[in-house]
């Protein structure tokens, strides 16, 4: 009965999609049009070095040299191996879903067991600085400041779901105790990255190959998730299920004290962050900080585009999604709280990140440098994204004539 059930859900979603395409052609075009832009410009260029590195990192053992260096302070913080330290790093570095790639790589390795890779991918999926503080603080609401709160109540609240899933699986799976002797040692660092090298037979030209194709097929997935839901949410939108729904949530704003003309604006950000975020800077308030808080709620959520794409990801592995996907209320709540105790510190208080002896013109520049970055992105994102769609065919094509 489950299985049937799941059937007709999915046959009904599919149905919908496809008479919705039908019905709106033009509006579902433009949508397709916005997604790809958003990947070939921002997405793809500046999330394939990333995972072109962490392929060739995990390959010649770095990762593993990282690991045992970082043990000490993993395990007791949050029940992981040092390895894991490497994924928490990247994942902030680079934003989604660099965490869940690295994540399911480390688990396809063995390095991790399945519940400390449940773990790891339910706090290294976070948003990348240039998104928090170039996109959405200066680009949609042309305020630097804002961006220092939202970062910091966006990785604070990670590291506490890091901390707080530590206890996940414990009581249904009792984890053999790892051999590890807690001390800093080098050259033992060294000898397992030197033993990782030597267990990869593959040349390094083709080490690097494999390094590319694999990021640019995991991109290009990522980017059909882009497109998928920008046209799925203006759909809903245009169906009237969004302002239906919304309804809802202007009782729950209503509730907890926030103004109910975001309510739309956070239904929309639940399924795509970048539609909430600008959605939100556009509504008018008294106060900055019920917009901080639920767009520090929806960046923690992630989004249902991120979590499809992490979910396809991990499909791949014996990862299940359920923790990842509990962990993601989680962050989002943990930011929204910290945004609320950091507004003050870190936001109307300038001294606390010494702007009051900054002068205007030096705070316009760091405006004007993230704003300029993205340009940039812009520019030079889609040359970039189809020189290396070029290259991983060119790589396949040869690969395919010498087998």
């Amino acid at each position: 009965m489950k299985q049937i059930t799941k059937t007709l859900l999915l046959a009904s979603l599919s149905t919908f999609i496809a008479f919705s395409l039908i019905r709106f052609p033009d509006e579902a075009f433009k949508a397709s049009i916005r997604g790809l832009n958003m990947w070939w410009e921002v997405v793809f260029p500046s999330l394939l070095p990333f995972f072109i590195t962490s392929e060739l990192l995990l390959a010649f053992g770095v990762v593993k040299f990282v690991g045992i260096l970082f043990e000490p302070i993993m395990r007791p913080l949050f029940n992981v191996p040092g390895v894991g330290s490497f994924g928490w790093v990247m994942g902030m570095a680079s934003g989604y879903p660099t965490g869940a790639k690295i994540a399911s790589r480390l688990r396809e390795e063995k390095q991790l067991t399945r519940i400390e890779a449940e773990r790891l991918v339910s706090f290294t999926n976070a948003s990348s600085p240039l998104f928090i503080i170039g996109a959405v603080s200066v680009g949609f609401f042309h305020d630097a400041k804002l961006g220092v709160l939202l970062a910091a109540a966006h990785y604070i609240g990670n590291a506490l779901v890091g901390f707080c899933m530590r206890f996940h699986g414990l009581k249904s799976f009792r984890e053999p105790k790892p051999k590890t002797n807690g001390n800093f040692s080098l050259i033992k660092a060294f000898q397992e990255m030197h033993h990782t090298r030597l267990k990869d037979p593959r040349p390094i030209g083709e080490v690097l190959g494999d390094a590319v194709v694999n990021s640019i097929k995991t991109l290009v997935m990522v980017g059909g998730f882009i497109i998928l839901f920008s046209v799925l949410t203006k759909l809903l939108f245009l169906v009237g299920i969004t302002p239906f729904l919304a309804i809802f949530f202007k009782v729950f704003l209503q509730i907890i004290g926030l103004p109910i003309d975001m309510a739309l604006p956070l239904f929309s950000g639940l399924f795509e962050i970048t539609i909430g975020a600008q959605s939100i800077s556009g509504v008018s308030t008294d106060s900055i900080l019920a917009k901080a808080i639920l767009i520090s709620f929806i960046l923690g959520f992630n989004g249902f585009s991120v979590q499809a794409q992490v979910a396809s990801i991990l499909a791949k592995t014996d990862i299940r999604f359920t923790p990842y996907f509990f962990a993601r209320f989680l962050h989002g709540i943990f930011a929204s709280i910290i945004v609320i105790i950091l507004y003050k510190p870190l936001y109307l208080n300038k001294q606390a990140f010494g702007t009051d002896d900054i002068p205007v013109t030096q705070q316009g520049q760091a405006q004007l440098f993230w704003l300029d970055l993205l340009e940039l992105l812009k520019q030079f994102g889609p040359i970039f994204t189809i020189l290396s769609l070029a290259i991983a065919f060119i790589i396949l094509y040869r690969r395919g004539k010498q087998s």
